[in-house]
C-alpha cells in the first residue's frame, strides 16, 4: 500500500428540506385545517479516528464527501425523513487543517474519536407549524436552511513512541529492520527511504512503536532534499534515537546538521529527550570505535551509544535507554 500523509478533502453537510403547505380535505370535516408537515434535517460530515488504518490512501481517489440532504414535508403532518451523516474514516493521528494549511482545527490522536465537523441544515417548517387561533388557515411553509461547506487538509502525524533521526545512510533503515519487524528499503545510496516506516519493537517485557523518517540534510528546512515534511511524524514521540554513521568524515558536524534542522522545525522536536548513537562501529574495530565515540562525546558534551545495527552490537542497549525515556514520558504525562 502506497503511503500518503498528506490530502486535500472537499466537504458539505446535507440541506435541510423544505417544508409543505397541505390542508386535510375528507368529506365528513368541514374545516380540516392546515397539515403540511416539516422538512427533514441534512446529514452531518462527521470524522472517526480509526487505528486500521495508517495511510490517507483513499482520500487519492476521493477527495468529495457530500451528506445527504433532508426530505420535503408532507400533508397529513407528515415529516421528511432527516438526511444521512456522511461518515470518514481517517487513521488515529490525523489532523483537520483549514486550507491555509496552517489553521489546526481538530487533531484525532485516540482510537474511535467521533467528530461531527459540518452539521447538516434544519428543515423547514410546514403549514401546519403556523397555524394559531387568528392564522387558521396558514399557506406559509419555509424552505430546508443549507449545509455548510468547505474544503479541508487532512495531515496525518503518525503514533509512534521513538523516533529515527539522522542524514540520509546513517543506517536508520536497518536498525529499524533489525530491532522489529519493518521491512523498509535498505540500498547504498542516499534518500533510500521516500517514506516513513513503522514498526513494533519487544525489550524485555515492554513494546513499544518506533518511527522511521527519511533522513535529513542541511537546509532541510527550506526544502532540500526531501525537506522538513516528514519531521511531522516524529513530532508526537517520547524520545529521539539520534543515528550517526561513524565513518564518515566528521560525526560531530553531522550531529549538528541534524540538530540545527530540528531547531529550524520547531514544535518542540529539539526539546525531546534524544539518545545518540554512533552506527556502523563493527567497521572501525572496537579500538578505533571507542575513540571516535570519546571524540564525538567530547565535541558535543553528551553521551554516545555505539552500535552496530547489521552486528546487533549495542542495539539492546539503545533500546534500554529508549524504552527507560518512553516510560519517564509517559508517567510524567498522566
Amino acid at each position: 500500500m502506497k503511503f500518503l500523509d498528506q490530502a486535500k478533502i472537499y466537504l458539505k453537510s446535507g440541506d435541510g428540506g423544505p417544508g409543505c403547505v397541505s390542508f386535510r380535505r375528507e368529506k365528513s370535516i368541514e374545516f380540516g385545517g392546515p397539515n403540511g408537515g416539516n422538512g427533514g434535517r441534512g446529514g452531518d460530515v462527521i470524522f472517526i479516528a480509526v487505528e486500521a488504518l495508517n495511510t490517507l490512501i483513499d482520500f487519492r481517489y476521493q477527495q468529495h464527501f457530500k451528506a445527504q440532504s433532508g426530505t420535503h414535508g408532507m400533508g397529513k403532518d407528515r415529516s421528511g425523513p432527516g438526511g444521512d451523516d456522511c461518515i470518514i474514516k481517517v487513521p488515529t493521528g490525523t489532523e483537520i487543517i483549514d486550507e491555509d494549511k496552517k489553521t489546526v482545527l481538530a487533531d484525532l490522536t485516540s482510537e474511535g474519536q467521533k467528530l461531527v465537523f459540518l452539521k447538516g441544515g434544519d428543515g423547514g417548517f410546514g403549514n401546519a407549524h403556523y397555524k394559531s387561533s387568528t392564522n387558521q388557515a396558514p399557506r406559509k411553509c419555509t424552505p430546508g436552511w443549507p449545509g455548510e461547506e468547505r474544503a479541508v487538509w487532512l495531515r496525518l502525524k503518525l503514533i509512534a513512541d521513538a523516533g529515527l533521526i539522522g542524514l540520509p545512510n546513517a543506517g536508520k533503515s536497518t536498525f529499524i529492520s533489525a530491532v522489529s519487524r519493518a521491512k523498509p528499503k535498505i540500498a547504498d545510496y542516499p534518500f533510500t527511504t521516500l517514506h516513513p516506516n513503522l514498526g513494533i519493537v519487544k525489550i524485555g517485557d515492554y513494546d513499544f512503536v518506533m518511527a522511521d523518517i527519511p533522513g535529513l540534510i542541511a537546509g532541510a528546512h527550506q526544502g532540500k532534499g526531501l525537506g522538513d515534511r516528514f519531521l511531522g511524524h516524529v513530532e508526537r514521540t517520547s524520545v529521539l534515537l539520534h543515528i550517526i554513521d561513524i565513518t564518515q568524515d566528521d560525526p560531530a558536524e553531522a550531529y549538528k546538521t541534524i540538530r540545527k534542522e530540528l531547531e529550524e522545525y520547531g514544535h518542540g522536536l529539539a526539546n525531546k529527550p534524544e539518545i545518540i548513537a554512533l552506527n556502523k562501529c563493527d567497521a572501525l574495530g572496537a579500538e578505533l570505535a571507542e575513540d571516535q565515540a570519546q571524540t564525538l562525546q567530547k565535541a558535543i558534551g553528551k553521551e554516545v551509544i555505539q552500535i552496530s545495527a547489521v552486528s546487533g552490537e549495542g542495539t539492546e542497549t539503545a533500546l534500554y535507554a529508549m524504552a527507560e525515556a518512553i516510560k519517564t514520558a509517559k508517567s510524567g504525562i498522566s
